[in-house]
C-alpha cells in the first residue's frame, strides 16, 4: 500500500529583510509567487495533502497556493516562537496519523521533486526523522550535519561548532520528513531552553536518538535549497531558475543563440525546433510550436505562435495573439488578441489589434486597427489573400474582403467587398471646438455602464 503523507509549508514569516509590502512568498519568480513553485514540487514528488502554515498576509498567501493538484489547508500562526512552533500550527492535520510529515519552507521555490522523494524514502527505510542537507561551497553560517557510521547524529549550528565541526561542508538545508506515528510526540518534546526562547525543529534530531529513534541525512543541489530573504536573494533565485529552465528546453531541443539573455515564464512552451535569437522575454502564458523562429529583442506573452511562424526583430504579442503558421510579425509590430492567418505578413511598424488577418494578406508598413472609440472595443476582419497598403487606418468596426486591395494611406471606415479595390483618402475637415463634447459624451456612457453593472 502507498504511503500517506502530509507536507506542511512554513510560510508565516514576517520578511522583513525584503523591505516589501507584501509577504516574500508570494514576490514571483519566474513570473509566479514563489509559494507556487514550491507546492508543484509536492505535486510532483506524489504528495496530495498540504498543510499550510500562514501569517502575513494570510488570505494572499493561501490564494497563491491553491492548486487542482494538491489539497491546500491553511493554518494561522499568531506568534513567531520558532520552526517547531511554526509546524505544530499544523497540530490538527498532523493528528490525523499520515505516515509521513515532510515539512518545507514556502522560500524555497527552486526545491525539486527528487530530494523529497528521497526523504521519504528514508522514512520508509525505518528512519524517525530524515533531514535534508546539501554539500556548501561555503560552510559559513550554516548548521553542519553531524554523520557518523550513516546515521545523523546532531545538527551543530555554526556558532556552536568545534574548529573540526566547522570543516564539515554537509550543511542543514531546514527541509526535514519525519515518521507520522511519532511527529506529535517528537514535536511536543522540544523545549525553549535557548538564548531566543524559541522553539527550534532542529532539536529533533537528537530527541529521536534520545529515544532509540534513527535519524539520517539525504543530501540535495545547494541551489534547491536557497532560500530567499531579500531582494537580492531573490534576483539570485530568478537567475538560478532560469538558468535551469533554459538548460532543460535546450535538451528538448529548442536552440537559443544567446541563452543568457532568453528570459522565460514559469509556463513558457517551446516545442522541438523552436529557435531563440538573443534577447526575448516570455511573459505568462506563451506557447510556441515546432519551427517557428522568435527575432531578437522580441516580448511575448499570453501568445501562441503556431508552426513555422516568424517573429520579430523587435516585436510585441500581447495577450491573445494567435499568429498562424508560417506567418510573420516583423520588426516593430505589435499584435494583441488577433489572429494572424496561416502565411500571412504584418511586416514592419504595424498595430493589429481586435483583428481576424485571412490567410495569406499582407498589412503594409505603418497599418493600424483602430480598434478602440474611447469606450470601446471593436473587430477589425481582415479576409483571405487581402492586400493593405502602408500607412493606413482601418477604423472598427469594419470588414475587408477576400483578395480585396487597399490602397496606401488610406482611412477605411466602411466595408470593403472582396476583390474590391478601396481608396479611403479624404480632404481634412475640421470641427472647432468639437472635442470636448465627444469627451463629455464619452465619459457619461462609462458612467451609465458602471451603473448598470453595479445594479446587476
Amino acid at each position: 500500500m502507498e504511503r500517506t503523507c502530509l507536507a506542511i509549508i512554513l510560510a508565516a514569516g514576517e520578511s522583513t529583510r525584503m523591505k516589501s509590502a507584501m509577504s516574500k512568498v508570494l514576490h514571483p519568480v519566474a513570473g509566479r509567487p514563489m509559494i507556487a513553485h514550491v507546492v508543484d514540487a509536492l505535486a510532483s514528488a506524489s504528495i496530495s495533502d498540504v498543510a499550510l502554515v500562514v501569517g502575513r498576509d494570510a488570505d494572499a498567501v493561501s490564494a497563491a497556493a491553491a492548486t487542482d493538484e494538491v489539497a491546500v489547508t491553511s493554518f494561522l500562526q499568531k506568534e513567531r516562537l520558532g520552526t517547531a512552533h511554526a509546524v505544530l500550527a499544523a497540530r490538527e492535520a498532523i493528528a490525523k496519523g499520515y505516515d509521513d510529515v515532510l515539512v518545507v519552507f514556502g522560500d524555497t521555490p527552486l526545491i525539486t521533486a527528487a530530494p523529497l522523494k528521497a526523504a521519504r524514502d528514508g522514512l520508509a527505510a525505518g528512519n524517525d526523522v530524515v533531514v535534508i542537507g546539501f554539500q556548501a561551497a561555503d560552510p559559513t553560517g550554516y548548521g553542519r550535519l553531524i554523520v557518523k557510521d550513516g546515521a545523523l547524529v546532531a545538527i551543530r549550528e555554526h556558532r556552536d561548532a568545534s574548529d573540526e565541526e566547522r570543516r564539515i561542508t554537509y550543511c542543514n538545508g531546514g527541509l526535514m520528513a519525519i515518521d507520522g506515528r511519532k511527529a506529535l510526540d517528537l514535536l511536543d518534546r522540544i523545549g525553549n531552553a535557548n538564548a531566543k526562547g524559541e522553539y527550534y525543529l532542529t532539536d529533533l534530531v537528537e530527541i529521536a536518538r534520545s529515544l532509540d529513534g534513527r535519524a539520517i541525512a539525504v543530501e540535495a543541489p545547494e541551489e534547491e535549497l536557497t532560500g530567499c530573504n531579500t531582494r537580492a536573494e531573490l534576483a539570485y533565485i530568478e537567475r538560478l531558475w532560469q538558468q535551469r529552465r533554459r538548460h532543460e528546453l535546450m535538451l528538448a531541443g529548442v536552440s537559443m543563440i544567446a541563452p543568457e539573455t532568453v528570459f522565460l515564464s514559469w509556463d513558457t512552451a517551446l516545442a522541438q525546433d523552436v529557435l531563440l535569437e538573443p534577447n526575448v522575454v516570455f511573459g505568462p502564458g506563451v506557447r510556441v510550436e515546432s519551427g517557428a523562429v522568435i527575432h531578437a529583442f522580441s516580448h511575448l506573452e499570453g501568445a501562441h505562435v503556431r508552426a513555422g511562424a516568424t517573429v520579430g526583430p523587435f516585436a510585441r504579442l500581447r495577450p491573445g495573439a494567435d499568429i498562424g503558421a508560417k506567418s510573420k510579425v516583423g520588426n516593430f509590430c505589435e499584435v494583441k488578441n488577433a489572429e494572424i492567418g496561416a502565411g500571412a505578413k504584418v511586416n514592419h511598424l504595424t498595430y493589429i489589434g481586435d483583428a481576424v488577418v485571412g490567410a495569406g494578406s499582407n498589412i503594409g508598413a505603418g497599418t493600424i486597427t483602430c480598434n478602440y472609440d474611447g469606450v470601446n472595443k471593436h473587430v477589425t476582419r481582415i479576409g483571405a489573400n487581402a492586400f493593405v497598403g502602408s500607412n493606413s487606418s482601418l477604423v472598427a468596426p469594419v470588414s475587408i474582403g477576400d483578395g480585396a486591395l487597399v490602397a496606401s494611406g488610406s482611412v477605411i471606415t466602411e466595408d470593403v467587398p472582396a476583390d474590391a479595390v478601396a481608396f479611403g483618402r479624404a480632404r481634412q475637415d475640421v470641427k472647432p471646438g468639437r472635442a470636448p463634447i465627444l469627451r463629455e459624451r464619452y465619459e457619461a456612457e462609462k458612467a451609465a455602464r458602471k451603473r448598470a453593472k453595479a445594479a446587476e
